[in-house]
């Protein structure tokens, strides 16, 4: 099994960016712990704050990987092309947000990759990953 897990903007600042809504932990640090979580789950990890260097990184995803856990960030709600890039591909995609979108501003609430995506999760901190990676596993065993 092989998973992609991609991150959108800002994401690199997780641990530091506005801690109360998204945790202290970093990225890195839970990606290890994630790996350590599933031993025989081979991962890689890419994070962009650039919108074409994520589709790029869905587009090839495409026969590389089983799957991907995707946390697109601010472009959850803006991009039609990441959408695209989303539904045009075989591979599944899983997304998975840290916060609640629901919970936060109202201009959050709507996701324009939700209807393309195998499944969408939030709101369970960085343990939305993990879920994620569960989902994938779950719609691969099928």
């Amino acid at each position: 099994m092989k998973i992609l897990i991609l991150n959108g903007p800002n994401l690199n600042l997780q641990g530091r960016r506005d801690t109360g809504v998204y945790g202290s932990q970093t990225f890195e640090s839970y990606f290890e712990t994630l790996k350590a979580h599933y031993p025989s789950v081979e991962f890689d990890y890419f994070q962009s704050n650039h919108e074409g260097e994520l589709i790029d990184a869905v587009q090839q995803a495409d026969g590389r990987y089983d799957g991907v856990v995707l946390n697109a960030g601010g472009y959850t709600h803006t991009s039609v092309a990441l959408r695209d890039a989303v539904s045009a591909v075989s591979v599944p995609v899983v997304e998975v947000h840290i916060s609640s979108i629901l919970a936060r501003e109202e201009f959050r609430h709507t996701s324009l990759l939700a209807p393309v995506a195998k499944g969408s999760i939030m709101g369970f901190g960085l343990n939305s990953y993990r879920l994620g990676v569960e989902a994938l596993l779950l719609i691969c065993e099928k």
